[in-house]
Protein backbone atom coordinates (compact mmCIF):
# COMPACT_ATOMS: atom_id res chain seq x y z
CA UNK A 1 0.00 0.00 0.00
CA UNK A 2 3.08 2.47 0.51
CA UNK A 3 4.46 1.67 -2.81
CA UNK A 4 1.25 2.53 -4.39
CA UNK A 5 1.18 6.36 -2.55
CA UNK A 6 4.14 7.49 -4.90
CA UNK A 7 2.53 6.39 -7.81
CA UNK A 8 -0.54 8.16 -7.57
CA UNK A 9 1.60 11.78 -6.51
CA UNK A 10 3.41 11.52 -9.43
CA UNK A 11 0.21 10.97 -11.52
CA UNK A 12 -1.09 13.87 -9.79
CA UNK A 13 2.18 16.53 -10.19
CA UNK A 14 1.76 15.32 -13.82
CA UNK A 15 -1.73 16.29 -14.19
CA UNK A 16 -1.23 19.73 -12.24
CA UNK A 17 1.70 20.20 -14.77
CA UNK A 18 -0.14 19.46 -17.69
CA UNK A 19 -2.97 22.10 -16.55
CA UNK A 20 -0.79 24.68 -16.00
CA UNK A 21 0.95 24.04 -19.85
CA UNK A 22 -2.54 24.37 -21.35
CA UNK A 23 -2.69 28.10 -22.93
CA UNK A 24 -4.15 29.25 -25.47
CA UNK A 25 -2.16 30.21 -28.42
CA UNK A 26 -0.48 33.57 -29.06
CA UNK A 27 -2.47 36.01 -31.23
CA UNK A 28 0.09 37.34 -33.74
CA UNK A 29 -2.49 38.71 -36.89
CA UNK A 30 -3.14 41.87 -34.97
CA UNK A 31 -4.00 45.40 -36.24
CA UNK A 32 -0.98 47.09 -38.44
CA UNK A 33 0.75 43.91 -39.25
CA UNK A 34 1.98 43.54 -42.98
CA UNK A 35 0.83 40.52 -44.81
CA UNK A 36 0.89 38.97 -48.00
CA UNK A 37 -2.30 37.76 -49.55
CA UNK A 38 -1.63 34.08 -51.20
CA UNK A 39 -5.16 33.67 -52.99
CA UNK A 40 -7.13 35.07 -55.13
CA UNK A 41 -6.99 38.08 -57.32
CA UNK A 42 -4.80 40.12 -55.12
CA UNK A 43 -1.99 37.08 -54.39
CA UNK A 44 1.49 38.49 -54.12
CA UNK A 45 0.74 42.00 -53.22
CA UNK A 46 1.13 43.39 -49.40
CA UNK A 47 -1.54 44.49 -47.13
CA UNK A 48 -2.01 45.87 -43.66
CA UNK A 49 -4.85 44.29 -41.12
CA UNK A 50 -6.98 46.58 -40.33
CA UNK A 51 -9.50 44.63 -37.83
CA UNK A 52 -9.60 40.51 -37.02
CA UNK A 53 -12.36 38.56 -36.25
CA UNK A 54 -10.38 35.60 -35.13
CA UNK A 55 -13.83 33.89 -33.74
CA UNK A 56 -15.44 34.49 -36.91
CA UNK A 57 -19.22 36.09 -38.09
CA UNK A 58 -22.71 34.74 -38.86
CA UNK A 59 -21.56 35.14 -42.01
CA UNK A 60 -18.27 33.98 -42.59
CA UNK A 61 -17.79 31.38 -39.79
CA UNK A 62 -14.07 31.06 -39.94
CA UNK A 63 -11.37 33.16 -38.51
CA UNK A 64 -10.69 36.46 -40.85
CA UNK A 65 -9.20 40.03 -41.36
CA UNK A 66 -10.52 42.89 -43.12
CA UNK A 67 -7.17 44.00 -44.74
CA UNK A 68 -6.02 47.25 -46.70
CA UNK A 69 -3.10 46.71 -49.69
CA UNK A 70 -1.77 47.65 -52.10
CA UNK A 71 -2.60 47.40 -55.82
CA UNK A 72 -0.37 48.63 -57.37
CA UNK A 73 2.96 49.45 -56.47
CA UNK A 74 4.72 52.96 -57.17
CA UNK A 75 7.50 53.17 -59.91
CA UNK A 76 10.89 53.90 -59.62
CA UNK A 77 11.91 57.42 -59.45
CA UNK A 78 14.74 58.92 -60.77
CA UNK A 79 16.92 62.26 -60.57
CA UNK A 80 16.15 63.45 -64.00
CA UNK A 81 12.51 62.60 -63.55
CA UNK A 82 10.45 66.10 -64.02
CA UNK A 83 8.41 66.76 -60.86
CA UNK A 84 5.27 65.51 -62.78
CA UNK A 85 6.67 62.45 -64.12
CA UNK A 86 8.27 61.72 -60.18
CA UNK A 87 4.28 62.99 -58.42
CA UNK A 88 2.88 60.17 -61.69
CA UNK A 89 5.20 57.44 -60.80
CA UNK A 90 4.73 57.86 -56.77
CA UNK A 91 1.26 57.26 -57.51
CA UNK A 92 -0.09 54.30 -55.33
CA UNK A 93 -3.45 52.23 -56.15
CA UNK A 94 -4.79 50.62 -53.15
CA UNK A 95 -7.60 47.69 -52.14
CA UNK A 96 -9.56 46.68 -49.19
CA UNK A 97 -11.06 43.02 -48.62
CA UNK A 98 -12.09 40.70 -46.28
CA UNK A 99 -9.18 37.73 -46.24
CA UNK A 100 -9.25 33.90 -44.49
CA UNK A 101 -6.36 34.06 -41.97
CA UNK A 102 -5.28 30.70 -44.38
CA UNK A 103 -4.81 32.84 -47.18
CA UNK A 104 -2.25 35.33 -45.61
CA UNK A 105 1.11 35.21 -45.37
CA UNK A 106 2.47 37.31 -41.76
CA UNK A 107 5.58 39.27 -42.29
CA UNK A 108 7.87 40.62 -39.46
CA UNK A 109 7.38 44.03 -40.40
CA UNK A 110 4.31 46.42 -38.80
CA UNK A 111 3.14 49.43 -40.06
CA UNK A 112 1.98 52.59 -38.46
CA UNK A 113 -0.91 53.54 -40.79
CA UNK A 114 -3.91 54.24 -39.13
CA UNK A 115 -6.78 52.94 -41.27
CA UNK A 116 -9.47 52.21 -38.38
CA UNK A 117 -11.77 55.64 -39.08
CA UNK A 118 -11.29 54.94 -42.81
CA UNK A 119 -12.26 51.41 -43.61
CA UNK A 120 -14.76 49.29 -41.44
CA UNK A 121 -16.74 45.94 -42.11
CA UNK A 122 -19.29 47.87 -43.28
CA UNK A 123 -17.92 49.95 -45.94
CA UNK A 124 -17.94 46.89 -48.39
CA UNK A 125 -21.67 46.44 -48.22
CA UNK A 126 -22.15 49.61 -50.34
CA UNK A 127 -20.33 50.68 -53.69
CA UNK A 128 -19.98 54.33 -52.66
CA UNK A 129 -18.40 53.65 -49.30
CA UNK A 130 -16.26 51.32 -50.50
CA UNK A 131 -14.78 54.40 -53.17
CA UNK A 132 -14.67 56.74 -50.48
CA UNK A 133 -12.44 54.44 -48.11
CA UNK A 134 -10.24 53.29 -51.31
CA UNK A 135 -9.19 57.22 -51.52
CA UNK A 136 -8.96 57.72 -48.33
CA UNK A 137 -6.62 54.17 -47.99
CA UNK A 138 -4.64 55.87 -50.94
CA UNK A 139 -4.25 58.77 -50.05
CA UNK A 140 -2.60 57.97 -46.45
CA UNK A 141 -0.59 55.09 -48.28
CA UNK A 142 0.80 57.69 -50.93
CA UNK A 143 1.73 59.99 -47.88
CA UNK A 144 3.64 57.33 -45.60
CA UNK A 145 5.40 56.61 -49.30
CA UNK A 146 6.43 60.02 -49.28
CA UNK A 147 7.42 60.08 -46.15
CA UNK A 148 10.09 57.68 -46.92
CA UNK A 149 8.96 55.14 -44.06
CA UNK A 150 8.36 51.52 -44.10
CA UNK A 151 10.37 51.18 -47.80
CA UNK A 152 9.76 47.77 -47.77
CA UNK A 153 6.30 47.07 -48.21
CA UNK A 154 6.13 49.70 -51.34
CA UNK A 155 8.57 47.38 -53.17
CA UNK A 156 6.68 44.97 -55.27
CA UNK A 157 7.47 41.37 -54.26
CA UNK A 158 9.72 39.52 -57.12
CA UNK A 159 8.70 35.60 -57.14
Amino acid sequence: MDSCLPIEMANNLRFRYMDQKKKKMVKFLKTNKAVIVLQGRYAGRKAVIVRTFDDGTRERPYAHCLVAGIKKYPSKVIKKDSAKKTAKKSRVKAFVKVVNYQHLMPTRYTLDVDLKDAVSPDVLQSKDKKVTALKETKKRFEERFKSGKNRWFFTKLRF
